[in-house]
C-alpha cells in the first residue's frame, strides 16, 4: 500500500475551526497515529470508539486510587483516550464509511467517560481527604458537561428550524409572486388576444399570428423558467465560514444583497472587534470559542491531576466555560431577534397575534359569540361512541298536549268549516274544538 501523504490526510480529516486543545496537542499527534491505523482493515471507527472508551475507564480507575503516581498516569491514559476519540471521526472521514449509529455511539461514550472519570477523581479525593468539597465538584463536573452538550445541541436544533423557516416563507413568497405575474401575463395576454381579434376580424392571418405570440409557453419551458427563478437563499454564516478571510460587506454584495440572510448582524452591530479576532484565529484553525467542553474536560481531567491543584482548575474551568456559555445565549438570543425581523419582512405577523380569542372570555358577549355560530355547532348531536345511550333532541310542539288531542285537526275535520246540523252533543262538542284551532292555525301560519 502506497504511503499517504500527511497534508493531503491533515485537509482531508482535520474540521476548518477546533478547539485549541485538539489544534495544538491532538492533531498533530491523531494525523500520523492516523495514517497507521488507515493500513489495516480490521481497524474500524467504531472499534477506536470501543478502544478509547475501555481506555477512559482504565483512567477513572487510575483517578479512583488519588496518589500522586496514579493521577500522573490517569492523566496520560485520559489524554490518550481522547485522541482515540478524535481519532474514530478522522477515520469515517478519511475511509468513507461513516455510520449514523457510529456518531451516536461516539457521543454516548464520551457521556460515559466523562461520568465515571468524575465520580473516580472526585470520590479518590474524598476517600484520601475527607473533604466533602470533592463530592460538590463531581456533581458540578457532570452537571456542566451535561448542560454545555445539551445547550449546544438544541441551540444547533433551533438554528436548523430558523433557517428552514426563513427559507420555507422565502420559496413560498416566490412561488406566490410568480404565480400572481403569470395570472397577471395570462389575464394581459387573453386581453391582447381579444382586441386583436376585434380589429382583426377581417384580417384572419394577422389575427392568428397575434394569438400565436400571446399563447403561453409550453409546460417545459414554463418549468425551466420556474427551475431559474427558483429563489436561493444565501445565509451569510455560510459564506463566512467559507471565506473566513472576506469582508462581510464584499460577501453580500458578490452574492446579491436581497438573497444573504444574516442571522449575526445584531451581535456584529454591537461587538465589531469580533469579526476582526475571529479572521485572526481562524489563521490557525482556532475557534473563538476558547473554552468549550473539550477544554472544560482537558483542564480537570490532565491539568489538574498532573499539578495536583484537582479544586482550583475545577472552579476556574467551570467559571470561564459558563463565562462563555452565556456568551454564546447572549448570541444566540439576538440571532433570535435576527430571525424575528427576518420573518415580518418575509411574511407580516397579523395584528392579532398575541391576542386571546373574545369568545373565551366570561360575559355577556358569550351569547353575541354564540349566536354567530350555526346551530349545529351549539347543539351538537353526541357521537355514538361518545353516548351510546343519547336520544336524539325533542322537536319542539305548537299545540297542547293533550290525548284527546293527539289526533290530527286537519284529519278530524277540514279547517274553517262549520257544521250545520251537529248528530250529538257529543260530536258537536268535538266539532266545535277543530274551528277554534282552524284559527290558531291559521295566526301561526
Amino acid at each position: 500500500m502506497a504511503k499517504l501523504s500527511l497534508r493531503a490526510v491533515q485537509k482531508l480529516t482535520c474540521k476548518k475551526r477546533d478547539a485549541w486543545w485538539t489544534v495544538f496537542l491532538v492533531d498533530p499527534v491523531a494525523t500520523r497515529m492516523l495514517i497507521v491505523f488507515a493500513r489495516f482493515r480490521f481497524i474500524t471507527p467504531n472499534r477506536v470508539t470501543w478502544a478509547a472508551l475501555f481506555i477512559g475507564l482504565a483512567s477513572a480507575g487510575f483517578f479512583l486510587k488519588g496518589d500522586t503516581q496514579s493521577l500522573l498516569i490517569g492523566a496520560l491514559l485520559y489524554h490518550l483516550s481522547f485522541i482515540l476519540d478524535c481519532i474514530d471521526g478522522k477515520l469515517a472521514r478519511l475511509k468513507g464509511n461513516g455510520t449514523v449509529f457510529g456518531g451516536w455511539l461516539d457521543y454516548v461514550f464520551d457521556r460515559i467517560r466523562v461520568l465515571f472519570c468524575a465520580l473516580a477523581l472526585m470520590g479518590g479525593q474524598f476517600l484520601r481527604t475527607d473533604d466533602e468539597r470533592y463530592l460538590l465538584a463531581a456533581l458540578a463536573v457532570v452537571f456542566l458537561d451535561m448542560l454545555r452538550y445539551v445547550d449546544a445541541l438544541q441551540i444547533y436544533k433551533m438554528r436548523q428550524s430558523m433557517r428552514t423557516k426563513i427559507e420555507k416563507v422565502t420559496k413560498e413568497r416566490a412561488e406566490a409572486e410568480r404565480a400572481e405575474a403569470e395570472a397577471r401575463a395570462e389575464e394581459e395576454a387573453r386581453a391582447r388576444a381579444e382586441q386583436a381579434r376585434y380589429e382583426a376580424e377581417q384580417a384572419r392571418y394577422q389575427a392568428e399570428q397575434a394569438r400565436f405570440r400571446t399563447e403561453p409557453a409550453g409546460p417545459q419551458a414554463a418549468q425551466g423558467e420556474r427551475q431559474a427563478d427558483a429563489p436561493q437563499v444565501v445565509f451569510m454564516e455560510d459564506l463566512l465560514r467559507d471565506n473566513p478571510g472576506t469582508p462581510v460587506e464584499t460577501l453580500r454584495q458578490e452574492a446579491g444583497a436581497h438573497n444573504v440572510v444574516d442571522l449575526h448582524e445584531q451581535f456584529r452591530g454591537q461587538f465589531p472587534w469580533y469579526t476582526r479576532i475571529r479572521r485572526m484565529m481562524l489563521r490557525t484553525r482556532v475557534r473563538p470559542h476558547l473554552i468549550s467542553g473539550i477544554e472544560f474536560q482537558m483542564f480537570i481531567f490532565i491539568v489538574g491531576p498532573l499539578i495536583g491543584r484537582i479544586l482550583l482548575t475545577t472552579v476556574v474551568s467551570a467559571v470561564l466555560l459558563m463565562l462563555f456559555e452565556l456568551v454564546i445565549m447572549y448570541k444566540f438570543w439576538l440571532s433570535t431577534r435576527d430571525f424575528t425581523r427576518v420573518m415580518e419582512e418575509l411574511a407580516p405577523t397579523p395584528a392579532t397575534a398575541g391576542t386571546i380569542a373574545p369568545h373565551l372570555y366570561r360575559g355577556r358577549h358569550r351569547q353575541a359569540a354564540q349566536e354567530a355560530l350555526l346551530a349545529d355547532e351549539r347543539y351538537r348531536a353526541p357521537e355514538p361512541e361518545e353516548d351510546p345511550f343519547f336520544q336524539p333532541y325533542p322537536q319542539p310542539q305548537f299545540h297542547a298536549l293533550d290525548p284527546r288531542e293527539a289526533q290530527d285537526v286537519r284529519s278530524t275535520m277540514p279547517l274553517g268549516v262549520i257544521p250545520q246540523q251537529p248528530a250529538a252533543r257529543q260530536a258537536s262538542v268535538r266539532q266545535a274544538e277543530p274551528t277554534h284551532w282552524a284559527q290558531d292555525e291559521g295566526h301561526w301560519r
